[in-house]
């Protein structure tokens, strides 16, 4: 049974940080590829980043680039997300989510929500003002 635990969310002020974390359980951590996505009330989902253990690359959406970066530790199966420089507009729902995943993929961009098989429940990240 595929099982993530979501961690790190909370209320933090304009231009903290934030780290979030997601173990994962079910599947081969490396034959898939793991990618935070948010979602904040009325605005559509977000991917935000996106890590590939197999051949260790990572993307990004261009609203995080530079503030976010995303790594994993595979000998625990669990990625991170720090979140530096945060400001109201990260205010969302975040999810990680596992979607398969072989080095080379053509056509993978990791930030598309249709690529993931699998979702966590979410944690609330809130930037106050």
């Amino acid at each position: 049974e595929v099982h993530f635990v979501e961690l790190g969310g909370g209320l933090v002020q304009a231009g903290g940080s934030l780290r979030l974390s997601c173990a994962t359980s079910g599947f081969d951590f490396e034959d898939y590829a793991i990618g935070w996505f948010r979602q904040a009330p009325g605005k559509e989902q977000e991917g935000v980043a996106c890590i590939s253990s197999v051949d260790d690359k990572t993307r990004y959406a261009d609203s995080v680039k530079g503030r976010f970066t995303i790594s994993s530790d595979n000998a625990k199966n669990t990625v991170y997300l720090q979140m530096n420089s945060l400001t109201p507009e990260d205010t969302a729902v975040y999810y990680c989510a596992a979607g398969a995943y072989y080095s080379g993929s053509p056509y993978f961009t990791g930030l598309r929500a249709y690529e993931y098989d699998y979702w966590g429940q979410g944690t609330q990240v809130t930037v106050s003002s």
